[in-house]
């Protein structure tokens, strides 16, 4: 399975490179783009979650690495005092 990587900006200015097994990020989160925390959790969240059932089905097993990912997103995106409208871009995808 090809893993795609992806670098992001929070709120905060900090960046993040995070990680997915599975090139159906790309389908979630569009390079350069801006997302509200609350929309960017979502997209990453239902990207993950598919990315690590797609290891599920080929190897019988669920991809902790992309699991571990979501949590570090959702970790972040609590920390956020207005999720609905601090913005998170997306500023590359490998």
């Amino acid at each position: 399975m090809p893993v795609t990587l992806f670098r992001v900006r929070w709120p905060d200015q900090s960046e993040t490179m995070c990680y997915s097994p599975s090139t159906i990020v790309k389908d979630y989160l569009r390079e350069g783009e801006s997302y509200s925390v609350a929309e960017f959790r979502e997209r990453a969240r239902t990207a993950l979650r598919l990315a690590s059932d797609r290891v599920r089905a080929k190897y019988g097993y669920a991809c902790s690495r992309a699991l571990d990912e979501l949590a570090e997103i959702e970790r972040r995106s609590e920390g956020v005092a207005d999720p609905t409208q601090a913005r998170v871009v997306v500023l590359e995808i490998d």
